[in-house]
Formats: structure tokens, C-alpha cells, sequence
């Protein structure tokens, strides 16, 4: 038998940012959440995530039972739901509550983090520089970062189109290393490559797993960077600035 192709990332985020992701995206109202599209599309990544070997924590599991079992609740017709005293009680209520409560404490993290790189630039400048000089020194382009939900978003988009091939993923049928070869060789000859064209010389769902593990693999390392011009826009890669800045010193 075969060794399977596994990979664990630790730039996943939890379930729960799933979630927000898919809120986000669908501009769905937090507070009237449409749980069977929700659910379809929560399911829909675990799919994904689970064709890539990705290795999956137990609580996007214990997350998507937890969805199934609302819209279960859901969709009982009103005499059941009277029977088990569910009729006043919205299914989505503590849902609802957890993801607002975790909205806030991803906001106060954000600030946090923006008040000490703040900080870190204030402290960080050197005699005579002037302000513009050291933001000008140490700015990264003007993208937002990207998170791993919006690159399994775009490339869900991608395997979708792609036609259907056996799902096992093997250390002989793929080349990962080569594809970061590759990967790591277009951006020594370009500033940014634009996600898509990662992708535009593959042609089997087997290369595109392959390729987007590669990418997958070099964010993980700190070899490449992702942006977005804006929340769910284009999506970019670059090398990151601290690798850029060592080679022109070399």
C-alpha cells in the first residue's frame, strides 16, 4: 500500500473562522444565518481540505456535526418542535452568541497587534530618520494579507472546474518538491504572480492538488507571502520582503 501524501499546516485557523470566513464571503446576516446553505458550504471545505490530506483537527468535525444537528432542528415540522419545547428558542441562538463573542475577541487581537507593530516602527527607526522614511523602509505593498480560507476558497472555485480523477494522493504521483522549484523560480524573476497563474500550465485535478500543496508548503516555510488587494479580491504571492531585501545585500 501506498504512503499517503500528508501535510499539517499551522497557519490553519479554527473552525469557527471558517464560519466568519463564509459569512463574510456570502454577506450573510450573523443573526439570521441560512444554515442549510451555511452547513453545504462548511461541508463543501471539509471536502477540500480532506482531498488535499490536509490534516483536519477534530473540532471542524465536532463543528460540522453541530451544523447538521441545527438544521436538523430546523427543518422539524412545528408539532415536534412544540413536543421537545424548541418553539420559542431560536437552534441558531448559541451559534450566534459564540461567533459574535469570538468576532470581538478577534478585533481586540487585531488591534492589539497593530498598536505594538506600530510600536515596533516607532522604536525601530534609526537616528535622523525621518517617519516617512522608516514606513516607507518597512511597508510591505499595499495588500491585505490573505488567510488559508480564502486561498482554499479560490482554489475550491478551481477544482470544481477540474475533471474527476481518483482521489488518492501518493508520495510517487506527486512532486511537491518540484512544484516549490518552480514556485520559488517565478518569483525570483517577478515582483507578484497572481494566484491563477500558478495554476495556468496545469491541466489535471492530480497537478492542481499538487501545485496548491506546493504553495501551501512555501507559505508554511515563510518562502512566499499572500495578499489580497481587498477582503475576497484578487488573490497575489510575492517573496516575502525579509528574503527580497537579504539577496539585493548579498
Amino acid at each position: 500500500m501506498e504512503e499517503l501524501y500528508n501535510i499539517k499546516l499551522p497557519v490553519f485557523e479554527g473552525p469557527l473562522d471558517l464560519l466568519l470566513h463564509l459569512i463574510r464571503e456570502n454577506k450573510v446576516d450573523i443573526y439570521d444565518i441560512p444554515i442549510s446553505f451555511i452547513t453545504r458550504q462548511y461541508l463543501d471545505y471539509i471536502e477540500v481540505m480532506k482531498e488535499l490530506n490536509l490534516e483536519i483537527a477534530g473540532e471542524f468535525l465536532v463543528m460540522a456535526a453541530t451544523l447538521i444537528q441545527i438544521k436538523s432542528r430546523m427543518l422539524l415540522p412545528p408539532e415536534e418542535k412544540e413536543a421537545e419545547g424548541t418553539e420559542t428558542v431560536d437552534p441558531r441562538l448559541e451559534l450566534v452568541q459564540r461567533l459574535l463573542e469570538y468576532q470581538a475577541y478577534k478585533d481586540a487581537a487585531t488591534i492589539l497587534r497593530e498598536k505594538e507593530e506600530e510600536s515596533q516602527l516607532l522604536f525601530s527607526r534609526g537616528a535622523g530618520e525621518t517617519e516617512e522614511e522608516a514606513e516607507e523602509e518597512t511597508s510591505e505593498p499595499s495588500l491585505f494579507d490573505v488567510n488559508i480560507f480564502d486561498l482554499l476558497g479560490a482554489f475550491k472555485k478551481m477544482l470544481e472546474s477540474a475533471p474527476p480523477e481518483v482521489r488518492t494522493i501518493t508520495r510517487e504521483a506527486l512532486t511537491v518538491k518540484d512544484k516549490m522549484f518552480m514556485i520559488v523560480d517565478l518569483l525570483e524573476s517577478t515582483e507578484s504572480i497572481r494566484f491563477e497563474e500558478l495554476f495556468r500550465d496545469t491541466i489535471t485535478r492530480t497537478q492542481l492538488l499538487v501545485t496548491f500543496l506546493a504553495l501551501l508548503e512555501l507559505l508554511r516555510l515563510g518562502l512566499a507571502r499572500a495578499y489580497q488587494e481587498k477582503e475576497f479580491g484578487n488573490i497575489w504571492v510575492i517573496k516575502p520582503r525579509k528574503e527580497t531585501e537579504e539577496a539585493e545585500a548579498g
